[in-house]
């Protein structure tokens, strides 16, 4: 466009209307693709960061587990090995996916093992050889409200024993009149595996000569429901959230890893005593307390499931693929749909040290 200014001649120069709409459409569509480059870069990323959290969870939970299996009978006299282990296989908490769980009984976090002199059952002193307590770091304020098992003399028929609580000990100087002094009755809330604790009553002499030691009573075990039949949410550590993956030692429930979808443990030991392992399977009740003892190594499989749908998965996932479904299991059952959450399944071998190294061996690898 000219025009004419005083005696001088402009020419303005602009865009069209079919310049601008073009231009427009230009970085529309740029500006469209780059927020499409940074959803699905943030979609990725918010996806590594909840499965690699979940791998952090599963991770520590298995180490946690493998360690105290590894530690399961620890203290305990050969004659006592059945107690060291008990199974539950696939748990029905009402729920589709049904955990296994397991008990342990060990002396695993302070040593303490001390041969009782004198102890009349249910009383609430446990004398002992002079010097005993001298064997042992402990001040006397240690003891106080420790959980103890009083064990029989292993050469006595008797098999029951009880789980106490420490009130005080009595010590003199010099290492004389040493005892334990416990408040009447067991100690609430703990439940050694295999009735330990229910069987024939000993005669008043069958713990002279008999053990007592520091116990440590753990359970692991899956909440699938966040409503676990007997416990209450805020109560003795109980969250009360599902797939919450517990420990419970000595009545008190620590949360170990949340995230968790299934739990599953397999035995191996030599259980038809012919001197050679017979491999890994479930645990069966109709066990008998020798065959038990028997038991060498312990399986566990642990299978994490993120807390929300892969955002960054789009269309339908392969037939072939399993990553997106809950998994069969051992003997667990898994499902036949994909539901988009990432699984992440971890397993390992723990053999049962204490009972694997003492002399009472059977069995061969």
């Amino acid at each position: 466009m000219v025009r004419k200014n005083g005696k001088k001649w402009l020419r303005l120069s602009g865009f069209t209307m079919i310049e601008l709409l073009v231009a427009s459409a230009i970085m529309l569509v740029v500006i469209v693709g780059a927020l499409a480059l940074y959803s699905r870069s943030n979609q990725i990323s918010v996806d590594q960061q909840q499965y690699a959290e979940l791998q952090h969870d599963v991770r520590s939970a298995l180490y946690f587990i493998t360690r105290d299996i590894r530690m399961a009978g620890a203290g305990l006299p050969p004659e006592f090995g059945m107690y060291a282990i008990e199974g539950f296989n696939n748990e029905d908490q009402g729920a589709e996916v049904r955990p296994d769980r397991i008990r342990l009984l060990g002396n695993m976090e302070n040593p303490l093992n001390i041969r009782i002199k004198e102890y009349q059952g249910s009383s609430v002193t446990v004398s002992l050889e002079d010097g005993s307590f001298e064997q042992f770091p402990y001040p006397p304020e240690f003891y106080v409200n420790r959980i103890v098992l009083i064990l029989p003399n292993p050469s006595s028929p008797c098999r029951t024993g009880e789980v106490r609580q420490i009130t005080h000990i009595t010590w003199s100087t010099g290492g004389t009149n040493e005892q334990f002094n416990m408040s009447p009755g067991l100690a609430p809330g703990i439940n050694p595996p295999r009735g330990l604790l229910a069987g024939s009553p000993c005669q008043s002499d069958d713990f002279d000569g008999g053990l007592i030691m520091f116990a440590n009573v753990k359970e692991f075990w899956l909440d699938v429901t966040g409503q676990y039949s007997g416990l209450t949410p805020g109560q003795n550590g109980y969250v009360g959230e599902p797939g919450i993956l517990y420990m419970t030692n000595n009545g008190i429930h620590f949360p170990l890893a949340q995230n968790i979808e299934n739990l599953q443990f397999e035995y191996n030991g030599d259980l038809n005593d012919d001197g050679l392992l017979d491999g890994f399977q479930p645990w069966n009740n109709t066990w008998s307390d020798d065959q038990i003892s028997r038991i060498r190594q312990i399986r566990i499989i642990l299978v994490g499931r993120t807390p929300n749908r892969f955002v960054s998965v789009s269309g339908k996932v392969p037939a072939n693929i399993h990553n997106y479904r809950r998994p069969t299991v051992s003997d667990s059952q898994g499902s036949t749909t994909d539901d988009y959450h990432r699984r992440f399944i971890l397993e390992t071998t723990a053999n049962v040290r204490n009972l694997t190294i003492n002399i009472y061996n059977t069995g061969q690898r």
